[in-house]
């Protein structure tokens, strides 16, 4: 390894996890590539990174769903001589209609950004972490992961790829010096719910249901460190998906628990 500093790539840094890992990394002396549609936002991001953390930090306005994005993401990499040691794969949604109610557009857009995108990214880059010897690679999944139950959605299927996923190629890099973590959280304190419309319900939960998006990234990026495959934030969380392993499916898929759990990131 050389003497540069060491570069990550977060995707969706625009608000969330995405920000608040993209902080994390900067005030560990990161510098950074930042990605996300909201061009304002990145801005603001980017210039309050290097002005606290004195990082340099490169904004790339990116619509993950076309079908070229990663394509276009790495010949600005390229061009920057940027090589990437740190990824973020956080970049994603969930749709505000059930499987049959959308049209299938909106379901491939979405496959796209949680899915190809994802997968995409990590072929492209985790070859270069392997030459060098080093990286680190986080998906960013959900609780959802394991209780694909959210009727009528994608989501849920969608992020037990990107955990089986994650296992996968973290058993393929872990012995070359590159760790894979999922990121597996529960209801966080972000704009997610808002953007479908669930924020009142799930902010007026009991407060051991809702995780601090600092505590979630913090608790991601010792994960990574130590070599887990998997990151589960919060004890209740965890006691959960314990307890899934071993009670009746049909508890969790039953229409009385499905309506305290919308869709969980």
């Amino acid at each position: 390894m050389s003497d540069r500093r060491r570069r990550a790539l977060v995707t969706g840094a625009s608000s969330g996890i995405g920000a608040a890992y993209a902080r994390r990394l900067a005030a560990q002396g990161y510098d950074l590539v930042i990605t996300a549609r909201r061009e304002d936002r990145l801005d603001s991001l980017s210039g309050e990174l290097g002005a606290t953390h004195g990082v340099e930090v490169l904004s790339v306005v990116l619509d993950l769903a076309k079908p070229d994005a990663v394509t276009r993401l790495v010949e600005v990499l390229d061009a920057n001589s940027i090589e990437v040691d740190y990824l973020v794969c956080n970049a994603g949604y969930a749709l505000d209609q059930d499987f049959l109610d959308a049209e299938y557009q909106r379901h491939h857009d979405f496959l796209q950004v949680l899915l190809g995108s994802l997968v995409e990214l990590s072929h492209a880059l985790s070859p270069g972490m392997v030459e060098r010897g080093w990286g680190r690679i986080v998906n960013v999944a959900s609780v959802a992961s394991y209780l694909s139950l959210t009727p009528g959605s994608l989501y849920g299927p969608v992020k037990s790829f990107v955990l089986a996923f994650s296992r996968s190629l973290k058993a393929s890099l872990h012995s070359q010096g590159v760790h894979v973590t999922a990121l597996c959280p529960g209801y966080t304190r972000t704009e997610f719910f808002r953007n479908i419309g669930v924020e009142d319900k799930v902010f007026g939960m009991p407060g051991f249901l809702l995780l601090d998006v600092d505590h979630v990234v913090a608790a991601s990026d010792r994960a990574v460190e130590r070599g887990k495959s998997v990151c589960i934030p919060g004890f209740f969380y965890k006691v959960l998906i314990f307890s899934s392993r071993f009670l009746p499916l049909g508890i969790f898929a039953s229409r009385k628990f499905r309506q305290t759990l919308p869709t969980s990131r």
